[in-house]
């Protein structure tokens, strides 16, 4: 049994005391109370967490200040504004593969049989929520199309899966039949079994939801973690010993991903320099090993 809440809202003049109060430097009160109403508290407060020393008491390390978890939080926001460019990239690419893989084969309307789904149950899942989000799309090409059209009830695949969700499309490949067809759009990304890009698309739609709503990467523990095969066919990592659920193995994949599909990409400069704009940003809080700057991958 849950205890009633019963805390008051609190002025930002008293949330700074609170942090004082706790052992944090605040060298400038005017501009942290400028920075805490621009940014509220609690969003902070998953940032700081790894400066406290007891997590019980919240009381933070000797020598830690505010300044210290505002670079930290710019760090993370600008790392999502590169990711999130990323994704796109990803995204929009498997998108294309799909329908072409797919659409030459099974039709235009493949996603609506159900004889082409695994498990009957998800595909009906699947089909209720695409029928919502083509009803909210307002892209021209959908609007002209049912102008146009009356029959069937949605678009043609290559219309449609351009404006599903990155989650409905996971599942939607996930859940189609045929593994000669996933198989030829994995490979299309280096991918030896359509199980790993079954897998990473799963992982890539969290940490594209992470990324759109503004959460915090840093020191994040994942739900779900993407499958790492131990070979790959193109330049890929030797050391394991990671943890899983942390944003490492995440962006591991979304760079030998992004190398499949435009090898010319700066990715990996873009977050070099990124660490070198932010020094006392430590690589372990996003999950990387002692040695990644060696691993092939990121050379």
């Amino acid at each position: 049994m849950g205890v009633r809440y019963t805390h008051q809202a609190i002025t930002t003049e008293r949330q700074i005391d609170i942090l004082k109060e706790r052992g944090l430097l605040i060298d400038d009160v005017e501009q942290t109370i400028k920075v805490l109403d621009t940014i509220s508290y609690f969003r902070l407060a998953g940032y700081w967490r790894n400066f406290e020393a007891d997590h019980a008491t919240h009381r933070f390390r000797d020598g830690c200040r505010f300044a210290d978890i505002i670079t930290l939080y710019s760090f993370d926001k600008q790392l999502r504004a590169l990711l999130f460019t990323a994704i796109q990239t990803i995204e929009v690419a498997v998108r294309t593969k799909i329908i072409k893989h797919f659409a030459l084969e099974f039709g235009a309307f493949w996603f609506m049989e159900e004889n082409h789904a695994t498990n009957e149950t998800r595909f009906a899942a699947n089909l209720a929520v695409i029928r919502k989000e083509v009803e909210r799309s307002h892209d021209d090409f959908i609007t002209e199309h049912f102008r146009k059209y009356n029959e069937p009830d949605l678009p043609p695949v290559w219309k449609t899966l351009e404006v599903i969700s990155m989650g409905t499309l996971s599942k939607l490949y996930s859940n189609f039949s045929d593994a000669t067809a996933k198989h030829a759009v994995a490979r299309e990304f280096g991918l030896n079994h359509h199980k790993f890009l079954r897998s990473w698309l799963e992982c890539l739609a969290v940490l594209r939801n992470c990324c759109a709503h503004h959460s915090r990467l840093s020191n994040r523990v994942f739900p779900v973690k993407p499958k790492m095969p131990e070979r790959m066919p193109n330049t890929w990592i030797a050391d394991f010993s990671f943890r899983e659920q942390t944003l490492y193995p995440q962006l591991c994949c979304v760079v030998y991903w992004l190398n499949s599909i435009t090898p010319e990409n700066t990715f990996i400069a873009d977050f070099k320099q990124l660490l070198i704009k932010h020094p006392s940003v430590q690589t372990r809080l996003l999950g990387f090993p002692r040695s990644w700057e060696h691993e092939p991958l990121w050379r």
